[in-house]
């Protein structure tokens, strides 16, 4: 059975309350499911989000950028921070304006970061953010160096504080619109689709595409069936 979250007050959602999912393992579905975060909070005064890598293992939110980056030091600096990580599943159609929406999965984060500074740990942080965003590129490409392990900053921050909302439903019309209306109403889906591996203009003749790249590929897609490339994959489709 899934633990439940622990709302704060300000982790507890007011609104459409009938939407938040308490099991804590809705978080790991929707931050499993992004490819970035955003990392908001306050620089020299002023509200800033920014797009950042991440990864998580359990209850551990891992998030890293340059050393130069400023939201970063000031993450680590003991300030609070709020992470959200939103997924658009669908537009929703309504016969009345009011009444569009979308369906969507969103989690919000609080909480203040820690610097990942201890060698093992931080290899280990950016070991989750690499295979979070490319699985099997850990083993497969070359390992970080002295110089690069120097350039980046890694941030831990807790689970403890989040919360989750889903809408996925159809349109939530009046009665009246209803019985009366003759316009159109239903869900738009959408999803992310991912197409065939592009490779590198200076790739060498003969490097076929890895396993761990290829199986990526959405099935079926126009950029799918025309791959072309001078090492093949047998299970591509």
């Amino acid at each position: 059975m899934a633990l439940p979250l622990s709302p704060t007050a300000r982790s507890t959602p007011h609104r459409t309350k009938h939407r938040t999912r308490t099991d804590r393992s809705a978080v790991y579905e929707v931050l499993d499911a992004g490819l970035i975060c955003h990392l908001g909070l306050v620089v020299g005064g002023s509200p800033v989000v920014l797009p950042t890598g991440y990864g998580h293992h359990e209850d551990t939110l891992y998030l890293h950028g340059s050393t130069g980056a400023r939201s970063l030091r000031e993450s680590a600096g003991g300030t609070e921070v709020c992470v959200t990580v939103t997924h658009v599943d669908g537009i929703v159609y309504a016969r009345s304006l009011m009444h569009h929406s979308m369906n969507y999965r969103s989690a919000v984060v609080h909480g203040i970061a820690k610097p990942v500074t201890e060698r093992a740990e931080k290899l280990n942080a950016l070991r989750i953010i690499t295979e979070h965003l490319a699985p099997g590129s850990w083993d497969y490409a070359r390992e970080v160096n002295d110089k690069e392990y120097a350039a980046v900053s890694v941030l831990a921050l807790d689970l403890h504080e989040a919360s989750v909302k889903v809408r996925a439903e159809g349109p939530n019309d009046d009665e009246e619109d209803v019985r009366e209306s003759s316009a159109w109403a239903g869900v738009l889906p959408l999803r992310q689709v991912v197409d065939a591996p592009v490779p590198a203009a200076d790739l060498p003749e003969g490097v076929g595409v890895p396993e761990h790249v290829a199986r990526r590929a959405t099935p079926g897609t126009r950029a799918d069936r025309r791959f072309q490339h001078t090492g093949t994959v047998s299970d591509m489709h």
